[in-house]
Order: structure tokens, then C-alpha cells, then sequence
């Protein structure tokens, strides 16, 4: 399994991607600049976080235009792995394969921080290695990470079970006061219906390394590879 990871002027978490995917999990990682409308042979497609054109007008804004957007696009509408992490779910939104936005933080100032995740799927590519329920610590590190959608959007995202992680406590409820930026329902990552696109304003490359503190990210990665592991 081969993964790209797209490098936009103001991407600054890339190289993080980079080392979880090339040197942790020892796969073949490729990086491709925004301007490339060619994505090469890659099974996995990863928007890493950052401030893509510097967030200029609204985040993700800008970047959606990049023409590797456009092979992007392609990738998943044929079923293709795509992961958009931080800034990179912001701009899977700008673009329309995932659904609703990333607002202004509610207490309008930007978090960095750990904060606990309750996993709400485990049949996804992305989740295998998690157990339903289980409650991971992720870093965030955003000032527009605000989920919102409007009521029927939300219904239809809740409806076809496409929450994949909620905002929660460390013992695993989830309510306002385990809510770091606002977000509707405690949303903290969705995947699309089919479910082979995933975005997440939490940082699971931060947490694959046991030098940093916690390792709850790298079992994302992981599952992908058992994923390719049992189709072959």
C-alpha cells in the first residue's frame, strides 16, 4: 500500500503524515505538491493539516482550486482511501465530499490541546484496530474546528451512521462540557456514505509515536494496512 500526501503553501503538518507512514509503519510515501493533477500510483490519499494559502478568505478556501484537488476528487469517486486531517477536513468540506463546515471556534480562540475521542465505528478502513465505544486521546490544534451543518444535514449524517469520532470525556460521555470547539452532536470526524473518505479536526499523526506521549493515533494508519493485508 502506497500513500500521498498532498503539500499546500502553508501545509505544516505534511512532514508529521510523512513520518508516520515512511519511517513508523515503513511504507511507501509519496509527497505531491498541490500543483501536480497527477497522483501516481497511491492507494491513500492524506490532506495533512496546517494553514493552506494561509487560510486566506476562509480555510480550505483557496486550496480546493489546486488541481491535485481535482485527482483528488477522482480518487475517491472511485472508491479510492482519502483522509483529510485538520485543515485537510476543512478543505475535503470545501470541496463537497464531505458534507457541512468548519466554523470559528465557540469560544472564538484557538485550542491546542489533548482531548478525548469516543470511536463510534469500527467497520470503516479507518477504524478496524479501535473497538466500538473505546475512548482515545488525539491532539487538536485548530481555531476553526467548529463542525456545523444544517438540521437536515446533521439528520442525514446521523441517520446513515456517518459520524466516525465524537468529542467526549475521558470516561467516554459525551456532552457540552466534553466539547472543546462547538461542534454540533460533539462531531469531531465524519466519513462519507461509502465511507472510503474520512475527515477529522483531531491530529492522529501526532499520536503514533510513544516519544510524544500516546500512540491512540497510530492504530488508524495500522488499519488501513490490515485492510490491504486482507484483500490481498
Amino acid at each position: 500500500m502506497k500513500f500521498g500526501v498532498i503539500t499546500f503553501p502553508g501545509s505544516n503538518c505534511d512532514r508529521d503524515v510523512l513520518y508516520v507512514t515512511r519511517d513508523i509503519l515503513k511504507r511507501p510515501t509519496h509527497r505531491i505538491w498541490h500543483e501536480d493533477s497527477n497522483l501516481g500510483d497511491v492507494d491513500v490519499v492524506v490532506l495533512p493539516g496546517g494553514f493552506s494559502f494561509g487560510d486566506y478568505l476562509r480555510c480550505g478556501a483557496v486550496a480546493q482550486f489546486s488541481p491535485a484537488m481535482g485527482a483528488v476528487i477522482d480518487h475517491a469517486n472511485k472508491g479510492g482511501l482519502v483522509l483529510g486531517i485538520c485543515n485537510g477536513f476543512q478543505i475535503l468540506t470545501e470541496v463537497g465530499l464531505l458534507p457541512g463546515a468548519l466554523m470559528r471556534n465557540r469560544d472564538m480562540r484557538f485550542i491546542c490541546d489533548r482531548t478525548p475521542l469516543q470511536v463510534e465505528r469500527t467497520d470503516l478502513p479507518w477504524t478496524q484496530n479501535y473497538t466500538q465505544g473505546q475512548t482515545i486521546t488525539i491532539p487538536i490544534a485548530h481555531g476553526e474546528g467548529c463542525y456545523y451543518a444544517d438540521p437536515d444535514t446533521l439528520k442525514s449524517l446521523e441517520d446513515n451512521n456517518q459520524v466516525v469520532f465524537r468529542y467526549s470525556s475521558a470516561d467516554g460521555t459525551v456532552d457540552d462540557n466534553s466539547n472543546p470547539n462547538g461542534s454540533l452532536n460533539n462531531i469531531a470526524g465524519l466519513c462519507n456514505k461509502t465511507g472510503n473518505v474520512l475527515g477529522m479536526m483531531p491530529h492522529p499523526e501526532r499520536a503514533a509515536d510513544p516519544r510524544l506521549g500516546g500512540t491512540d493515533g497510530v492504530a488508524l494508519f495500522e488499519s488501513i494496512l490490515q485492510v490491504a493485508l486482507s484483500t490481498v
